[in-house]
């Protein structure tokens, strides 16, 4: 299974990502990897559930939380090797 594959529940159906959704995940999957600290995380965090909260239901906004929840388990996986 490929592991960019994300299925979301919305109303009564379910929807795979479009190519341009998987770009983009991958692509900010790539950024946050580049971030050194769990500060610069947090503060990412805080700015994507700030705007999520301007314009709600926005698929970018969930695809970034998404992949901040990766980002955050993939080192504390690193971390406890």
């Amino acid at each position: 299974m490929d592991k960019y594959l994300c299925i979301v529940s919305i109303d009564k159906g379910m929807v795979e990502d479009t190519a341009e959704e998987k770009f983009f995940r991958e692509s900010y999957a790539q950024e946050l990897q580049r971030k050194e600290h769990e500060r610069e995380l947090e503060e990412e965090r805080k700015k994507v559930k700030q705007q999520a909260m301007k314009t709600p239901g926005r698929r970018g906004e969930q695809i970034k939380h998404e992949e901040i929840d990766r980002e955050i388990i993939r080192r504390y996986r690193l971390r406890t090797k």
